[in-house]
This record gives structure tokens, sequence and C-alpha cells, in this order.
């Protein structure tokens, strides 16, 4: 059968220049996405926690936890499995949209179902109605145009940043507005259902694909989605299994302090390594796809990876206290060291995250489900025998320990399938260890490290502003310098220039 995206036109999607290039422009809008759905959801919350009561925030986000909780049980890499495949047909389109709808139909009965249960857990009557609505949200979520993967296909980011973007906007203003009116928790909840609404019908009006109902290609999917199914479910036992430890051993609260620190930490990771890696994933499909292992866009983005989360990792670690201080209070002192532990360990996650795109797109699922399990089995033994003596601190060198040992294991197996060498994958990130090193002995000679800070709150603000624009002068100049001693090789610090000079040459232009 032809391509259906061939048929409407669409192969326009694919724009000029190399792989590379658009793999990395793609990052950018992923990147520009998530900075502007920050910003309007900051503006929102700003805005609405001086209308609504604090219960109003805790109904909503417990009902959509449930709901993505469900969900992610259920993820079948359907996208994925269109995304990678040689010559994608209406049947596999068709079949990827029939399954998604199927599984967001099975996601809403679930929800519903759990509805008066999950009411009584919390003792709250007022969640069985808002989980009915969070149910038929995830079902017409469900109907979303399978074409849009398309964007994701040919590397069109930007048409995934317009699709997007009227719903948030929409949500936001619509929330809002229900907040002046109905001061309760379903302006919420309407705000959330009219974005779910609003992105399903813009991802018909923005791509002239049309689906249909059926399963004839189910056989081409399965194989590969039952295997991202069963990685799925264990990410989550591996994500679960620290929060039950240490609420067992330690209580509530220290899952609470084990949150704060954990997700600051992961802000490199999910704000900058997830977005590269997702248009990683892309670009390694289309290289595979003419007969490119990949092993030069890993090591090209491997660099640029290292380049930015590196010193953005033990930039976090360094000032754990003055930002746990200021942004959450004094008592959540508690998270310090764990994020000065996490923040450390989190740097060499990018091994593993462009490791496991790969082994996604190449499809060798069954050596990560196994690398995986063994993992989980391995980070639950050590919680087990590190929270009961150490608490808090025992979970975070616990988990850093199997976050380094996982990037280990990782890197071993991506270079000898890939046939990359480790001088080949060190001369991507010295300079970036380098220059992470200037930095950290720079503001550790000047007192602006590890450690309590003394000061009032606006003293620490100004010295943590200082430590942050003291530590990105030292590791740009570092890296400059080593770049130019280096005479200029191809890398992460030619790309930046490139990506800078192209921008600036436009707003000039303009």
């Amino acid at each position: 059968m032809p391509d259906p995206t061939t048929d409407a036109g669409l192969k326009s999607l694919a724009r000029k220049g190399s792989v590379l290039s658009r793999t990395a422009r793609g990052a950018g809008w992923i990147i520009g996405w998530r900075f502007v759905n920050r910003a309007l959801g900051l503006v929102s919350t700003l805005i609405l926690v001086r209308l609504l009561v604090p219960s109003a925030f805790g109904i909503v986000a417990l009902s959509m936890n449930l709901m993505q909780s469900i969900s992610s049980l259920s993820e079948a890499g359907v996208i994925g499995a269109i995304i990678r495949n040689e010559n994608p047909d209406r049947e596999l389109y068709d079949t990827g949209f029939t399954i998604n709808a199927m599984r967001g139909l099975l996601t809403g009965v679930v929800v519903a179902a759990l509805a008066v249960p999950i009411s009584r857990f919390f003792n709250n009557p007022a969640m069985v109605d808002v989980l009915y609505v969070v149910a038929v949200g995830s079902t017409i979520s469900a109907l979303e145009n399978i074409g849009i993967v398309d964007f994701r296909r040919f590397i069109a980011f930007d048409k995934e940043f317009q699709l997007k973007l009227f719903p948030r906007l929409l949500s936001v203003v619509s929330g809002i507005t229900l907040a002046f009116w109905l001061r309760n928790y379903w302006a919420l909840v309407d705000a959330i259902l009219i974005n779910q609404i609003a992105t399903v019908i813009m991802s018909y009006l923005i791509h002239p694909y049309r689906p249909r109902l059926t399963l004839s290609g189910w056989r081409r999917i399965s194989g590969y989605s039952v295997m991202i199914w069963l990685i799925t479910l264990v990410g989550v036992a591996q994500g679960a299994a620290s929060n039950v430890v240490i609420g067992r051993v330690s209580g509530t609260g220290d899952v609470g302090i084990y949150g704060v620190g954990a997700e600051i930490a992961g802000l490199p990771s999910s704000e900058l390594i997830g977005p590269l890696c997702r248009a990683a994933f892309s670009g390694f499909s289309e290289a595979r796809q003419g007969g490119d292992n990949g092993a030069t866009m890993m090591l090209r983005m491997l660099g640029l990876m290292a380049t930015i989360t590196v010193p953005a990792g033990f930039g976090l670690s360094l000032i754990a206290y003055p930002l746990i201080k200021l942004g959450f209070g004094k008592e959540w002192l508690g998270a310090v060291p764990l994020l000065e532990i996490f923040g450390i360990a989190t740097t060499v996650t990018i091994f593993g995250s462009i490791a496991s795109t790969l082994f996604a797109v190449q499809a060798w699922l069954k050596a990560s489900l196994k690398l995986n399990v063994a993992l989980m089995i391995l980070r639950l033994a050590l919680l087990l025998a590190l929270v009961p003596p150490y608490g808090l601190i025992g979970a975070a060198i616990a988990v850093s320990i199997i976050d380094v040992v996982s990037q280990i294991v990782y890197f071993m197996v991506m270079t000898r399938r890939l046939q990359v060498s480790v001088s080949a994958i060190g001369a991507r990130i010295w300079r970036a260890l380098v220059g992470t090193g200037v930095m950290t002995a720079v503001l550790l000679l000047c007192n602006l490290g590890w450690g309590p800070w003394t000061g009032r709150n606006p003293i620490l603000a100004w010295h943590m502003a200082g430590a942050i624009a003291l530590g990105a002068a030292t590791y740009a100049i570092t890296i400059l310098l080593l770049w130019l001693a280096s005479r200029r090789p191809d890398g992460a610090e030619a790309d930046l220039l490139l990506t800078i000079n192209r921008v600036t040459r436009r707003a000039v232009d303009r």
C-alpha cells in the first residue's frame, strides 16, 4: 500500500539539511515548548492559588496522577513502532490509531471503576465526579489524529509546537476565567478537559490524515509494543521501589523530602536530556532507514548533552543549600544532602538516556529489558540494605550507585554494538568534564559551594545569583579556551556557536 503521508503531500515536512542538524533544531523546538508550557503553568498557578483553596489542587492532582499511572501501565510504544518502520502505510497508521483508542478507553473505564473506592480511601466524596470527568478526558485524548506522528517521523517538531500551543493557551485562559466564576476545583478540571478536547480537534485541523478503525496490522506492531510495555512496567516498578521502601522504613514525611531532592536533581535530565532524546529517536530512525547505525550521530549528541548537563548537575549540587532554603523553606533542608548527591550522580545519565533511545530504535529490546530487570533487583536490594541504617542518605547513595552502574553497563553495551571506541567518546566529552572541574574548584575556593550557607534569605539569594554567574562564566571560558587550543574540532562547541550565529543573524535580518 502507498505511504499515507506521500498521498497527503506531507513529504514537505522533511526539512533540508542533515539528519543531525534537523534533529538539533527539533530538540530546540521541544525544549522551547517545555519552557513555554512551564511559563504558562507558572503564570496560571500564581493566579489560581489566590482564587482556589489548596484542597482544590489536591483533588485534581490525585485524580490526574491516578489516570496517568494507569495510562503508563498500558504504554505500548505504538508511536515508536510507526516512526522506526521503514515503510509505514495506512494499515500501520490505522492500527496504531485503533490501539491508542482502545488503550484510552480502557484507561477511562478503569479510572471510572476506581472512582468510588478511591474517593472512599481518601475520604473525599468530591473525587467521584472528578474521576468520572478525568475518565472521559482520557478517552477523548486517545482519539487524537494518528497522522501527527509525521511531525516526529520527519523531525518537524515546529508543527508539534503549533499543535500544542493553542490548546494550552485556551486551557490557561479558560481555567483562570472559570476560577473567577466557580471558585472551586471544577475550574481546574474543566480547564484540563478543554485542553484535551482542543488538542484532539487541532490534530485534525493541522494534519489532513483521517484514521479508520482496524487491527489488521497488529502483528507488525505487537512484537515491538509488547517489549516496550514490559520495559515500561519495569521502569514504573523501579520508580516505586524507592518510595515504598522509604515510606515503610522512615514514614511519608521522608518520602516527600526524598521526592523534592530527586525532582530538582532530575531537572537537567527532564528538561534537557529528555527533549534531546525525543528528537534523537526520530533522527536515529531516519538514519537507520538509510543504512546508518547512528554511531556518528550518537557521538555528536553525546557531546552536546555532556556540554550542557554535566555542569548543570554539578551546579545544582553545589548550590543545593540556598536553592532548597529559598525555594521550599527551612522545613525542607533535609533534602539538601540528597540534592548534593543526586546532582552529581545524574550527570552520568546521558549515557543511559542516549543508549536506551538507540536500543529502542534498533529494537534491541530484549537486552534493554534484561538490563532493567537486573538493575531493578539490585536497586531494591541496596535500598533494603542502606535505608534502615542510614535513612534518606542511604536511599540517595543506593539510587546513585544504581544510576552510575546502569550508565556504565549501557555504555559498555552501546560501544560494543556500535563498534565505537572509548577514545572517540572521550574526545567528545573531555572538555565538558575539565570545564566542570574548573568551575567546581573556583566556586569552592570562593566559598560558594557545598554545605550550609550563612545569612538571611536576601543575602543567600544574592550569593546564589553570584555563584550561578561565576560558575557559568568560568565554565564557558574554560571550554572555549580548550576548544580553541584543540584547533576548533567539530563538536558541541561548534554546534552551539553555529546556533548562536544563526539566531543572531535572524534577529538582525528582522
